[in-house]
């Protein structure tokens, strides 16, 4: 049964929902991360429900491998700092971005501003907190000069570039297709092959989920008239799989064994296996296909979906992002109370992304009906059949 509010919404109230819905997700996500659901329940005596304390307690700063960030307490991570930072890049171009707007506005926010980075309890540079596939941006693109449409080749295939994304969709709200195209040309600046794919078939899910009367099998069916390759089959078959379920705690393993023959990683997340992330078009991400597996289990519940997602591990914090992002464009509510406590402990105000995102969503549309009247009326021109008003 699909949730009360699912496929309802009017387009602020959707962007909302998905920049503050991922933000949620990625910081009860984040304490967790690494670990299996077996380790997690042991851990906290039973599956994490709400916001929950770093892994390690009050030894977090010295921890190994978590130290020096102070994950849990309601801290996001990179995911939210790299989400905020391409909605940024919206509000200084104010239209469709490509590759090159990663060069010449993204790279430049992460390496020039500091700015709160919660897990660090300090103002940095957000270059200082991003995992080494995100440094590789500005390795390749403000120091090597790479063309930014071939720079993501060569960095290690992972959800880097997929995990931010949603904005991609949001500025495309309703538009699968073009959202696919537009996060294609942004994340060729930064992965490439099931990487990239995934941030294309991401941006389109959190598309779909904006059309009116949107549901979570619809997102699904969107993603697979787009999705290529591995990416597209294990998509199939984790969603394929968590059809027969409706309750997280028994899909836990059954989606796990569903993505693992796409997975490179391998059963042991902090050992990656010798395949590990290298391009292909036989393998896909883990996070996106299980993120929308979690989204059918909980019929676009949010936080049914954050919280299977929270609470499958390995890289939850990631999956919990993009289910967070796809059930809050769908309508789902996200908690007060979660996002009230990650907006205080992360010193964030969660709402004031998603105005600037609405205010530039309208914008680009309004420019893409000039460019589409433009283009029928050359069109008309060219045919010898003048439009008619």
């Amino acid at each position: 049964m699909t949730p009360k509010g699912v496929g309802t919404g009017s387009l602020d109230e959707r962007i909302t929902g998905a920049l503050v819905g991922a933000a949620v997700g990625d910081a009860l996500g984040g304490p967790v991360e690494g670990y299996s659901p077996d380790q997690i329940a042991e851990r906290h005596g039973g599956r994490v429900h709400g916001v929950v304390g770093p892994w390690n307690g009050d030894d977090w700063p010295t921890a190994r491998p978590i130290a020096p960030y102070h994950k849990g307490d309601g801290h996001v991570t990179d995911d939210t700092l790299m989400t905020h930072a391409l909605v940024r890049v919206y509000a200084g171009v104010r239209d469709h971005l490509d590759a090159y707007s990663v060069a010449t506005h993204l790279v430049p926010d992460l390496m020039t501003t500091p700015r709160w980075i919660p897990e660090l309890e300090a103002e940095a540079l957000p270059l200082q907190r991003i995992f080494l596939a995100e440094k590789w941006l500005v390795a390749r693109l403000h120091y090597g000069h790479v063309d930014p449409r071939e720079a993501g080749s060569g960095n290690i295939v992972n959800c880097g570039a997929a995990m931010y994304m949603a904005p991609v969709g949001l500025v495309n709200a309703a538009n699968p297709a073009g959202a696919y195209a537009e996060a294609l040309d942004v994340a060729g600046a930064h992965q490439s092959s099931y990487g990239r794919e995934a941030a294309g078939v991401f941006a389109a899910a959190v598309a779909a989920a904006c059309a009116p009367g949107a549901t979570p099998d619809s997102v699904v069916a969107a993603c697979l008239s787009l999705a290529k390759d591995g990416t597209r089959d294990a998509v199939e078959a984790v969603c394929e799989v968590a059809s027969r379920y409706t309750d997280f705690e028994s899909a836990l393993v059954p989606l796990r064994r569903a993505v693992a023959p796409f997975d490179t990683v391998g059963p042991d997340y902090r050992a990656p296996s010798l395949g590990a992330r290298r391009p292909s078009r036989l393998h896909s991400i883990e996070e996106l296909p299980v993120a929308l597996g979690m989204l059918i289990v909980s019929g676009g519940d949010f936080r049914h979906a954050v919280l299977g997602s929270v609470n499958y591990g390995r890289d939850c914090d990631s999956i919990a992002t993009m289910a967070g992002a796809v059930a809050g464009a769908l309508g789902s509510t996200v908690p007060h109370d979660w996002a009230k406590t990650v907006a205080e402990a992360s010193r964030l105000d969660l709402d004031a992304p998603a105005r600037t995102l609405t205010e530039v969503t309208r914008e680009i549309f309004a420019r893409d009906v000039e460019r589409r009247r433009a283009h029928e009326a050359a069109y008309a021109t060219l045919t010898g059949n003048p439009c008619s008003d």
